[in-house]
């Protein structure tokens, strides 16, 4: 489990292509400190698991269905990631739950920058949009986000300097895919009710 507070802003260092997978090479002298094999990383809020780990760097497979349904396929040498690992027992929940698995993807649709803040748009998929409510959670990119205004097709969220400064979000623009989160409360909430309900009419 994650609590969507990226810990660093990494970097891809290399990409392999293994067919039906990539293997990822990232840099993150903060996420790979103790790091072994087997452990979790999420990475733009997609928990990868840790194949190999040398110096500040460490490699993850990523599955076909993984970089379909994320925009981890967008990721070439260069690019900038979120990092964030595991939250541990006992300690502090920054953000809000994050499990690490993508519901869907959407696009930047415009940022507008204020003087001591920025709002940033974002589309939203029409299967997820009745998990999102104004004030409340989402991950976007791995990043804990409070909604500001949810549409029908869209939302806002607003990024303070420092969430401009150190993570992914700080350097998208418009155009740019992004990885979706939606609050897993919301969904277990929907099933119980949704049982409750089928369970009545029966």
């Amino acid at each position: 489990m994650f609590t969507g507070i990226v810990e660093e802003l990494g970097e891809i260092t290399a990409v392999e292509n293994l067919g039906d997978a990539s293997r990822f090479r990232l840099r993150g002298p903060v996420v790979t400190e103790g790091a072994q094999h087997g452990d979790s990383i999420a990475v733009n809020g997609v928990c990868l698991t840790v194949v190999e780990h040398e110096g500040d760097e460490f490699t993850a497979d990523v599955m076909a269905e993984t970089l379909k349904r994320s925009s981890l396929g967008a990721l070439t040498v260069g690019s900038r990631v979120n990092l964030e690992r595991p939250m541990a027992v006992g300690a502090r929940l920054g953000g809000h739950i994050v499990q690490g698995h993508v519901d869907g993807t959407g696009q930047i649709l415009a940022r507008t920058p204020s003087e001591n803040w920025e709002i940033v748009k974002v589309s939203l998929p029409a299967d997820l949009t009745r998990y999102v409510v104004e004030k409340g959670s989402i991950t976007v990119d791995g990043i804990s986000l409070t909604v500001v205004d949810a549409g029908a097709d869209h939302f806002t969220v607003s990024l303070i300097p420092t969430t401009l400064a150190l993570t992914t979000l700080g350097h998208k623009q418009p155009g740019d895919p992004v990885n979706l989160e939606v609050d897993v409360v919301a969904k277990y909430v929907e099933r119980l009710l949704g049982d409750r309900v089928q369970g009545a009419t029966k």
